[in-house]
């Protein structure tokens, strides 16, 4: 823990001096008569280091911290979340504005005194939004000066694109400023199908969390659900199965596959390509039924358990993993043939939304769309987990930054997958599906993080516990609000017209970042 003071200096030194090059995660926290505050993780991907710092303040009428936006700008985002849900102010940020909740809710729904429902009773009013944002900063007598800062000027031509589902996995709202047909500036707007999970958590035990991972990225649903899995069994010091760490990669890669394939058809129906989308739903199919036959899901897997499995392959599992494999590798030469290889498609992608490796580290865009401007951040590779250290693939990684290069990574991606999965299939170990634990789960007081690469790219799970049988904090490292937070850079000075085929490279997925 360090104090407000000597903060601000001590997160430069730790950027520039340790090279800790990504802000992974600003976790909010109120710790009742300690005070308010948040854990701010810090990753070097270079040397694979990580610190974690602990900042305080005990004033909760009033609760400011500094600000690390002008060193990390994904912190402009994260920070106005934990300001959201537990309202502390951070000074020098320039957007004090709610993200996910109405602009007129009263109160801190994250906090423990909050009195969320008796302070918030149903509105069938619309919510106005603010075009001026208020900056706080601290002067050298103490005193704490208010600037008003301007998000939009009535001269600004804005449009709203959304809120509605279509082209963006799920319900999301942006403001749009355009000069002409040119985008000047894009404001997002979350939240519309914010469900509670990370505040229902407080209140659940260890094994009812899980079901909730399932929901958030459905499109990753065993990958979040490992990282939790991962988590309390660290934690807990539940050791799995050799039989279990295979199997769980077997199903996050097929999980990859699976999602992939849905990127590149959601990103051809957003841009006209109708048979390329119904391609892609074709072999999507093969993955599901494989899912549905080994757990009974088809979308929401619910597989994953604390200590292992919910129950062991089907008999046919390895059979159909195999035949689906060249299958697959037939499926993507087609992708190419129908749609990559189109010169429409080229013209639309090739040079537009670029974000540059300086960008992408600092807005934390990891996964696929990172390693497309050369940033090298793969957790399987960076921190092995699971069998990944018994495989071999490569960590695909290009260097123009653009939207073609993020569609090129994932369909590579979904070709290593099947490497790793070939690798795997004929040589799951025997042994036991699920490690015996106790009834109630307590996890020993103390503070923890596990991740995992998703198919959006690293998905986080910070655990504080005070021993009991539910967790005091559980917080989320949302693969997809990095990569809402990059639309605004990525889209600058772009066409209106190609801002859905940015959108679609980025390639995120709503219910993750409504948490």
């Amino acid at each position: 823990m360090v104090t407000i003071d000597e903060f601000h200096t001590e997160m430069e030194r730790l950027k520039n001096e340790e090279k800790m090059d990504m802000l992974e995660l600003i976790t909010g926290e109120d710790w009742q008569e300690e005070g308010l505050g948040c854990i701010y993780n810090l990753w070097s991907t270079d040397t694979g280091k990580r610190e974690y710092i602990k900042l305080v303040t005990t004033d909760r009428e009033n609760p400011f911290l500094p600000t690390v936006s002008d060193l990390w700008e994904i912190a402009n985002i994260y920070e106005r979340e934990v300001f959201d849900f537990y309202g502390i102010k951070f000074l020098g940020h320039p957007d004090m504005r709610r993200v996910f909740l109405r602009e007129d809710w009263e109160g801190y729904p994250m906090r423990k005194d909050d009195e969320t429902e008796q302070n918030n009773p149903l509105r069938m009013t619309n919510e106005v939004l603010a075009d001026t944002t208020t900056q706080y900063d601290r002067m050298p007598d103490g005193s704490i000066k208010e600037t008003t800062n301007v998000v939009f000027t009535p001269e600004d031509y804005m449009v709203n694109i959304g809120p509605q589902h279509p082209s963006t996995h799920g319900v999301l709202h942006f403001r749009v400023a355009l000069e002409g047909e040119r985008i000047k500036k894009i404001d997002p707007k979350l939240g519309y199908i914010h469900r509670g999970i990370e505040k229902l958590n407080e209140a659940y035990t260890y094994p009812q969390t899980l079901a909730l991972t399932d929901r958030m990225d459905y499109l990753g649903a065993t990958q979040s659900r490992h990282a939790l899995c991962m988590t309390i069994e660290k934690a807990a010091r539940i050791e799995v199965s050799d039989r279990v760490q295979v199997i769980r990669t077997i199903m996050d890669e097929l999980q990859r596959i699976d999602s992939h394939i849905l990127f590149f058809s959601c990103l051809c129906q957003d841009m006209g390509a109708t048979s390329a989308f119904l391609y892609g739903f074709r072999d999507r199919e093969m993955i599901l039924d494989i899912f549905e036959e080994t757990c009974g899901g088809r979308l929401i897997i619910n597989y994953n358990m604390i200590g292992g499995v919910s129950h062991d392959l089907h008999p046919n599992f390895q059979k159909r993993v195999k035949e689906f494999i060249p299958k697959m590798r037939q499926g993507i030469k087609e992708y190419y043939d129908i749609f990559i290889n189109n010169v429409i498609a080229r013209n639309r992608l090739i040079g537009v939304g670029v974000l540059t490796n300086e960008q992408v580290r600092n807005m934390g865009v990891t996964g696929p769309s990172g390693r497309a401007s050369g940033w090298h951040n793969d957790i399987r590779k960076r921190q092995s987990y699971a069998a990944y250290d018994k495989v071999e693939f490569n960590e695909v990684v290009r260097t123009e930054g653009d939207s073609y290069a993020r569609l090129l990574n994932r369909i590579d991606e979904m070709e290593e997958s099947l490497h790793i999965i070939e690798q795997l299939i004929d040589n799951i170990p025997e042994g036991t599906f699920q490690t015996k634990t106790k009834p109630i789960i307590k996890v020993p007081t103390g503070t923890y993080y596990s991740c995992v690469e998703g198919s959006r790219g690293e998905f986080g799970v910070f655990l504080e516990s005070k021993g009991d049988k539910s967790p005091y904090r559980l917080h989320y490292r949302s693969t997809g609000l990095p990569l809402v937070n990059a639309m605004d850079v990525a889209c600058r000075n772009e066409l209106i017209a190609d801002m859905m085929a940015i959108n679609g490279t980025l390639d995120y997925v709503v219910p993750d970042i409504d948490r």
